[in-house]
């Protein structure tokens, strides 16, 4: 089976096959990885208990796929090129022969360690080429990575590194980011303190600065790689044995470890790659997402590498040393496929456009757009300035518990229309509910997004306690994934993301939980309770709107405001701070006692004429209060 669709009529060829004879459309695509074993059953599922597995029975290891079956023919092409922070540091390349070095070295010296197969490996790293070997070595042999956004504060580190209870913990001695310099291993050893099931942490070492370690604990990674073997041959895994957990937020406070699988992760993000990027052989793609987040495992590492292609990893950030820095790699690299967040484009496109037209662009074949919907300003400059008019845009749609792309225009076959994700994919079933639980039948419609049947790549539990998978994606429709994300459908059934309708907000392509972030505001000693919402926001898409309750007069609230960024920052990380703060005597809430943030919600986006009914309210005279004091903080 040709798995590259490259016209509307292989498109719909595809889609058909898959919605029809699903079990054969997934056995044709797995069939061209290499198994040790070959599976007993295609799927097995139960939506209503949350259950899945896909290619049961079947025997493989993601990293013989990713790097040892294309030592053949690509032994010496790049694997990786990793870009540094620092425009004057060289860039470096790493051909998937040296990759397969790296990888076994690195898998022996976990092995050295005393990792075995299905533990759990916590790894808080920059964006390094450590950071891609380190997944790959725990994969190959049979350990479980956690990675964790090296933005993260210590606490916030501990609470995951506890969850899934690691036993070891790669980090750095700091890492860079544009002209700052972060402290890794002081924030590891700080979150330490906490973690009883941690017995080693692993050094990799990039700003080299002086760090503190422990002897019995710390171990240098140059000296683990110093002792440890060269060849290591991949550990068999079966096709539903956990690859990875990644933390996502969730509306209540505690983060949600999704559990991804070997095979179908496998299997989907390899198709989606090659089919929403249009890549061709010899291709270089470009994602500037970070490893700490479900698009970097994907498609940065999983899904190029699958593929055998060349993927960038860019250390730094957009606008150092300058806003153009984007643009001069592409043009340094050759770039053919380009993926970035919202919140870049539009940062970028409120700068001088001279940064974009000093260079040609003229390599890019595809542009592509993740982590929030697009709005259509940012859309239209993307396309025009970056695209030259000519590039499609793949504006794609996913969760880091779908594990791989669900929506998303396939290049040159697709129709585009700006800031729609369009279609789904083959394998794809979206279905919009309305406010009854019921399935929208008409072409055209707007409801909450919803997927009926499920595809390989689905995370398959939350780490250690199905009955909150269960009970957050599966109960609210029963016999359906429910995404938690709103959406429209036009007459020719493509789809338009309008954004989430629970207590999750995306902050520039994070997912944050307003719980945590309340929690932390509410263990000042001065404060009573808090109420976060998201905003309209130029270039993050949204910001976060605290609606804070003092337990009494507060003498400087300028430095209370101050207190709260610093309490965030410490409890979750920067990422997490609040653009706006309001003081107020009370917040609205329901006659049971529950904070309408609906309300608050149209207050913080200036819509306060709008608010509908609150004559029902506990306390309805807190809002004209409320309404007031943000006339006179804005």
């Amino acid at each position: 089976m040709k798995t590259k669709i490259n016209t509307i009529q292989e498109y719909e060829a595809n889609f058909s096959k898959a919605k029809n004879q699903p079990e054969l459309f997934w056995h044709e695509i797995a069939s061209q990885f290499e198994w040790s074993k070959k599976w007993d059953s295609v799927c097995e599922f139960n939506m209503h208990e949350a259950e899945f597995s896909w290619f049961s029975g079947g025997k493989t290891n993601i990293t013989e796929n990713c790097i040892d079956r294309h030592l053949k023919d690509k032994a010496n092409q790049p694997a990786l090129i990793f870009e540094p922070n620092s425009h004057n540091e060289s860039a470096i390349h790493i051909t998937y022969k040296e990759l397969h070095h790296r990888v076994c070295k690195m898998a022996n010296a976990l092995l050295g360690l005393g990792i075995k197969k299905g533990d759990r490996v916590a790894i808080y790293l920059p964006m390094i080429p450590e950071l891609s070997v380190s997944l790959l070595a725990c994969a190959r042999i049979g350990a479980i990575h956690s990675v964790i956004f090296a933005g993260f504060s210590s606490s916030a580190l501990s609470a995951r590194i506890n969850d899934a209870s690691c036993k070891l913990v790669i980090t750095s001695d700091g890492g860079f980011r544009g002209n700052k310099t972060i402290d890794l291993k002081d924030i590891v050893d700080q979150a330490l303190k906490d973690c009883p099931c941690v017995n080693n942490v692993l050094v990799a070492e990039r700003t080299n600065t002086e760090i503190n370690m422990i002897p019995s604990r710390d171990v240098f990674l140059r000296d683990a790689l110093a002792k440890a073997p060269d060849l290591h041959l991949a550990q068999p895994m079966d096709s539903e044995d956990p690859l990875f957990i990644l933390y996502t937020s969730g509306s209540t406070g505690k983060p949600k470890g999704m559990v991804h699988t070997t095979g179908g992760y496998m299997v989907y993000t390899a198709y989606t790659f090659k089919n929403v990027f249009a890549y061709e052989p010899g291709d270089i793609y470009w994602c500037t997402a970070d490893i700490g987040w479900i698009t970097g495992h994907s498609y940065i590492l999983y899904g190029p590498l699958l593929n055998g292609a060349t993927s960038i990893m860019f250390e730094g950030i957009p606008t150092y040393p300058n806003p153009s820095r984007f643009w001069d790699i592409v043009d340094k690299f050759k770039v053919n496929q380009f993926y970035t967040a919202p919140t870049a484009i539009r940062a970028l496109a409120k700068e001088s456009l001279s940064h974009v037209t000093k260079y040609n662009l003229k390599s890019l074949k595809v542009i592509g757009s993740v982590g929030e919907p697009i709005n259509e300003e940012a859309w239209t400059w993307y396309h025009k300035n970056i695209g030259k008019g000519k590039c499609p845009i793949v504006d794609t749609w996913w969760q880091t518990e779908t594990g791989g792309i669900l929506i998303s225009p396939i290049p040159n076959v697709s129709p585009q229309i700006p800031t729609y994700a369009t279609t789904p994919l083959p394998g794809i079933h979206p279905v919009l509910m309305d406010d009854y639980g019921t399935e929208i039948k008409e072409l055209k419609g707007e409801g909450r997004l919803c997927i009926k049947y499920p595809w390989p790549s689905i995370a398959r539990t939350i780490w250690g306690n199905h009955e909150r998978y269960k009970e957050t994606y599966f109960s609210a429709y029963p016999g359906y994934y429910f995404t938690g994300d709103g959406a429209l459908r036009n007459t020719n059934g493509m789809y338009r993301i309008t954004g989430r309708v629970d207590d999750v907000i995306i902050v520039s392509g994070h997912n944050l939980g307003t719980a945590p972030i309340e929690d932390a505001i509410n263990e000042h000693s001065e404060i009573a309770e808090s109420a976060i919402v998201g905003f309209p926001h130029e270039i993050k898409g949204n910001a976060l709107y605290g609606f804070v309750t003092l337990k009494g007069n507060v003498e400087s609230p300028e430095k209370l405001k101050e207190a709260i960024n610093k309490l965030i920052s410490t409890k979750i990380g920067p990422i997490a701070k609040l653009d706006k703060i309001q003081f107020t005597n009370g917040l609205p809430k329901t006659r049971s006692g529950k904070i309408m943030r609906r309300i608050l919600r149209k207050i913080a986006e200036g819509n306060s004429d709008n608010l509908g009914d609150i004559s029902t309210l506990l306390n309805p005279e807190v809002v004209e209060h409320i309404k007031n004091g943000r006339k006179q903080s804005n």
